[in-house]
């Protein structure tokens, strides 16, 4: 796609855009441009933007549910929130610093949600309030019939009684539908104005090592299924259950104790559920996600668990997870299942009892046969809430702990602070005294390591496996964080910058090369629609790869399949290595990138890394091939998680070699003396 404005010749046709990938819409929506793509002004423009408080003009107020009822809902309001929490970020601006106004913490994301579902919420309770009253229709239409018209034998009363129940029945039933449309549209909203915090912060999470997982949009799914289901409603009836009791007492206080006896014994029955099986269904939620944990995992390894005869394996780590989940579920199932049950007998038992006892005081001239009937629907009406509680229980308790999930990941710390928007880096990195012990254990990863590179540095970290040097390259680009020390870019703790701007100054190729489903150009964009064409080539010619994709029938608009295909190992590293590239970055740290490549691939990164050396952009890459040695200035040794050398590369070289070859000397059995003695010969 092209900028606004651009005058460039199309021969009168539009010009070529990027295709929309198929991602949800909190991640298609419009951006505003970034610094990379719109130049100075971004930054200062993105300060802009409105945020709770602010007064900017771009954002918009979040729409009612009842809003949401004839229309589609826009991307712009999809992803508003996710701008007003601060997950949209800001771009590598350049010239003087600037801040952001008035930044809303992630932790009120959820309080600013509900709130703005108020209005809905509000109409729900007062549609509840008015159905509650409509249900004492019948007991009312029953009690007219048995006491007024069979005793007066009058039509007219009882077509005029007819017309009136037909009608309070009819409002009842509109009003019950709209009342479903609404908590629909309320689960919709607060699905669209949380999923995009939501995501950015379980990214974010996972970003600095912690163990979130995408379960956190499944959580929000289920906060949404509940709002949706049958049990919020019996929420939004309970209230009014006092009313019917009095209502049964205002017939006769006998049977008012009758119905709130049982009423009592309901509810004790509710509570020793809660306690019988919260525990119990926790568990199975916990052995249920670990089992989706695992079946994803082996979904994306499908292709290796075929090759190496590893599905029984595979069925069997999943089994496990699964079956606990299920032993669990099971024995909270059977406890509810008994103990609603016994609710559904005393409900049964109490409408007998107050027939029973309602015939007795009809005989003796208490209540009338019409007043009886009546007391005896009325007060099964004020125990049903009770009663669907306890059978929806399960679903109440799933609920609550996916929504306690959810806060918990959304009150995070690592995703409550706003950054200030810096001048563009240009490229100086200082490691200062990193420490690593990775969370939940006592392995010491990095220990002590320290060094400074100036711009247009290149580095090549180097070293035995399991020495510390993806970990290093992944606190580089601020994946994970340091337990102690710092990583500074352009005097800067990685910590302070505006993740948005950092990750736009940085590219990053992984060990493991994972591609997003989309064309060859979507990924090489980062997946941004607001990227322009000569971006895209020049990423591309930079890291060398516009010859190789224009190698296939579709060129740039190749569809990349979620496995990759059908890109070989090597070509997908290509493509990540120009994504890397892609926006001009000043840093870029690559892991292990000839891992895949044969010897023209290795040809073309050291061609792409002259070409960035030359551009002034700081290269920081894990190998342990010598022959990228010759493409950096600096090396760096990591033996153990410690630096054992580290300067310029014709200091440090001479030494590896030499070392090298001892190595290799000390490592060779002792040679016969027969043998050395016919090798003279």
């Amino acid at each position: 796609m092209r900028e606004p404005g651009d005058s460039r010749q199309t021969n009168g046709r539009e010009p070529p855009r990027l295709p929309r990938a198929t991602w949800p819409p909190a991640f298609t929506a419009k951006r505003p441009p970034s610094a990379a793509t719109s130049g100075k002004g971004s930054a200062e423009a993105r300060c802009g933007e409105r945020r709770p408080g602010g007064t900017g003009a771009t954002s918009q107020e979040a729409p009612s549910p009842v809003d949401l009822a004839g229309r589609q809902q826009t991307q712009d309001e999809v992803i508003a929130p996710l701008r007003r929490s601060g997950a949209s970020g800001g771009g590598a601006g350049t010239g003087k610093a600037t801040s952001r106004r008035a930044y809303q913490p992630r932790a009120d994301v959820i309080r600013n949600g509900l709130h703005a579902c108020r209005r809905g919420i509000l109409q729900v309770g007062a549609f509840s309030v008015v159905i509650n009253l409509l249900m004492l229709t019948v007991p009312l239409y029953l009690f007219q019939l048995s006491d007024r018209v069979l005793t007066s034998r009058s039509i007219d009363t009882l077509v005029m009684l007819s017309i009136i129940a037909i009608g309070a029945l009819t409002l009842l039933v509109v009003l019950d539908a709209l009342r479903r449309f609404v908590l629909t549209r309320i689960a919709v909203q607060l699905e669209s104005l949380l999923g995009a915090p939501v995501m950015s912060a379980a990214l974010r999470s996972a970003d600095v090592g912690a163990t979130r997982d995408i379960q956190a949009l499944r959580d929000l799914q289920q906060v949404r299924s509940f709002i949706n289901g049958p049990v919020m409603l019996v929420l939004f009836d309970a209230p009014m259950a006092p009313l019917y009791f009095l209502a049964v007492f205002l017939i006769h206080p006998a049977l008012g104790v009758i119905a709130t006896g049982a009423g009592v014994v309901l509810f004790g029955i509710a509570v020793l559920n809660e306690r019988m099986t919260a525990k119990d269904y926790g568990v199975a939620g916990n052995f249920a996600m670990r089992a989706n944990i695992q079946a994803s995992a082996q979904a994306r390894n499908a292709q290796v668990i075929g090759a190496m005869g590893m599905l029984e394996e595979a069925i069997l780590l999943w089994g496990r997870e699964n079956a606990a989940s299920m032993k669990a579920q099971i024995h909270a199932n059977d406890r509810n299942i008994y103990l609603a049950s016994v609710s559904r007998y005393v409900r049964l038992v109490t409408q007998v009892g107050i027939l029973g006892w309602g015939a007795y005081l009809a005989v003796r001239g208490s209540v009338t046969g019409g007043m009886m009937i009546a007391a005896s629907l009325i007060a099964s009406r004020a125990l049903a809430p009770i009663e669907g509680a306890i059978d929806g229980w399960r679903g109440f308790v799933q609920a609550k702990s996916a929504y306690r999930r959810v806060r918990s990941l959304l009150d995070a710390p690592a995703n409550d602070t706003e950054r200030m928007l810096l001048p563009k880096p240009e490229g100086r990195v200082q490691a200062d005294k990193l420490l690593y012990i990775p969370p939940g254990t006592r392995r010491t990863v990095l220990n002590g390591v320290s060094f400074t590179l100036e711009a247009g540095d290149s580095l090549a970290i180097i070293g035995p496996s399991g020495g510390g040097k993806s970990t290093l390259a992944r606190m580089l680009v601020g994946c994970i964080a340091p337990t102690a020390g710092s990583v500074r870019l352009d005097f800067m703790d990685l910590r302070n910058w505006d993740r948005r701007q950092l990750g736009e100054s940085i590219g990053y190729l992984p060990q493991d090369i994972e591609l997003f489903p989309g064309t060859i150009k979507a990924n090489i964009a980062r997946m941004r629609e607001d990227a322009t064409d000569e971006e895209i080539a020049k990423a591309a010619a930079l890291a060398g790869v516009h010859e190789m994709i224009s190698g296939f029938q579709d060129g740039y608009e190749t569809e990349i399949a979620v496995d990759g295909s059908p890109l070989s190992g090597g070509q997908k590293q290509q493509i990540a290595l120009a994504r890397a590239f892609f926006g001009d970055p000043r840093l870029i740290v690559l892991d292990e990138p000839n891992a895949n490549l044969d010897t023209m691939g290795e040809r073309a990164l050291a061609a792409a890394l002259a070409r960035a050396r030359h551009q002034g952009i700081t290269i920081v890459l894990v190998t342990q091939r010598p022959a990228v040695l010759q493409s950096v200035n600096k090396i760096l040794i990591l033996r153990e998680g410690q630096v054992a050398a580290f300067g310029e590369r014709d200091q440090i070289l001479p030494r590896l070699m030499a070392q090298t070859q001892d190595e290799a000397l000390a490592a060779a059995p002792a040679t016969a003396p027969g043998v050395a003695a016919q090798t003279q010969a």
